[in-house]
């Protein structure tokens, strides 16, 4: 019989991510929900989808669509995924040897990761970055070389001769994403090349995050690397239906490649999750048959934006440009020079809304005096933390 005064012991664990704790948007999340303050933290909408997209779910599991799916994703949806990027981007895909549907994107990038690289390898990752792209290197063995963007009045920008000089011998991958989260900046046909003439005559793989592909502002044209068949050819491209139909808690998107490399990209994917959620992916597929909803995203989430940034307009905080995504990040520096987790622990215990400071972004903690807000929120929501904001 076990006592409480002497419990049996647990073996010791040594971690595979020792430098990997809460992340920041738990914490500042909790932080929010304690201290009632508006949650413009952690990306992810506080409004429905439309409820055409849950009926058509729904009606996938009365037609008797809830068992085990193809490990690769329902052809259905893997074709109408495959018929959307021919129609935006003018590449097509083989609907069975390169389309795999993930349990979301994160899924999607680090399967992508533990295929490709192997102990020792380097994987070029520009920063500020999406969280999940270190741990992933890390468990692959692989060595993260980190290549910080530049940010000026302007905005940030990618400095190309910077990740030239980093590529060698021992470069495997190297990690974009566009529209950028947290900075909201949207590279461009000039990045592209200037991304080709990198990797031209190499053998280094592309992972191409893209999951706010139609949140691009101004009339500007999303630059996915399905466009440009120099890069695709050695490309893992990710997106997000959870992103792109306001469904973040469904944990949906899918992975495009070259057949050589979704072979082994599958061959990790089987094993870690195997298949996605049967009637989701049904419905999802019946869904994208209107093209509209991804179509009009653009100007959905610019009127957002809009109302965000006309509204600290002559606040003391300075507005960086935010090009795509559903993030506006903001310099403080005229109404403090705390760093930037305090001072997004002071806004979300004082203010009352919480932002995400833009170091937790860097592996080493940048301070650039930055933080990041999200406009992915009802009117309400917007106008509630407005005022607030406004009035520092």
């Amino acid at each position: 019989m076990n006592s409480r005064q002497n419990p049996p012991a647990t073996p010791i664990l040594t971690t595979r991510l020792p430098a990997v704790g809460t992340t920041v948007f738990t914490r500042m999340s909790t932080l929010a929900a304690e201290h009632g303050a508006v949650n413009l933290g952690q990306g992810f909408p506080d409004f429905a989808c439309e409820p055409k997209l849950v009926d058509m779910v729904a009606e996938a599991m009365r037609a008797g669509f809830n068992q085990y799916p193809m490990m690769t994703g329902a052809p259905v949806l893997r074709q109408a995924i495959v018929a959307k990027i021919a129609a935006h981007y003018g590449h097509l895909y083989d609907a069975n040897a390169e389309i795999t549907v993930t349990a979301g994107a994160t899924q999607a990038l680090t399967t992508a990761i533990l295929c490709a690289v192997h102990p020792g390898d380097e994987v070029i990752v520009i920063e500020p970055a999406y969280d999940s792209y270190l741990p992933a290197i890390e468990l692959a063995g692989g060595v993260a070389v980190r290549v910080q963007m530049e940010v000026g009045a302007s905005g940030y920008s990618v400095p190309w001769d910077k990740v030239q000089a980093a590529v060698n011998g021992n470069t495997r991958m190297i990690v974009i994403n566009t529209p950028h989260n947290p900075t909201g900046t949207v590279l461009r046909a000039a990045d592209m090349e200037a991304l080709a003439d990198i990797v031209r005559g190499s053998n280094v793989l592309i992972l191409s995050d893209e999951v706010y592909e139609h949140m691009v502002y101004d009339g500007q044209r999303h630059e996915s690397i399905c466009r440009y068949p120099e890069l695709a050819a050695r490309s893992f491209v990710v997106s997000s239906f959870g992103k792109t139909y306001h469904v973040t808690g469904w944990k949906i998107g899918y992975v495009a490649a070259p057949a050589a490399l979704m072979v082994e990209f599958r061959k990790v994917h089987q094993y870690n999750v195997f298949s996605i959620n049967t009637p989701t992916q049904h419905g999802i597929a019946s869904y994208m048959a209107d093209p509209a909803p991804y179509q009009e995203l653009p100007a959905f989430y610019q009127r957002k934006r809009d109302i965000f940034r006309n509204g600290l307009q002559g606040s003391r905080f300075e507005l960086l440009p935010a090009d795509g995504t559903y993030f506006q990040c903001v310099r403080y520096g005229a109404i403090s020079d705390m760093p930037e987790a305090q001072f997004a622990e002071w806004l979300t215990t004082e203010v009352k809304v919480a932002a995400i400071p833009v170091s937790a972004f860097y592996q080493q903690g940048k301070e650039s005096g930055i933080v990041r807000f999200c406009f992915a929120k009802k009117d309400d929501t917007l106008a509630l933390a407005l005022q607030r904001l406004a009035s520092i």
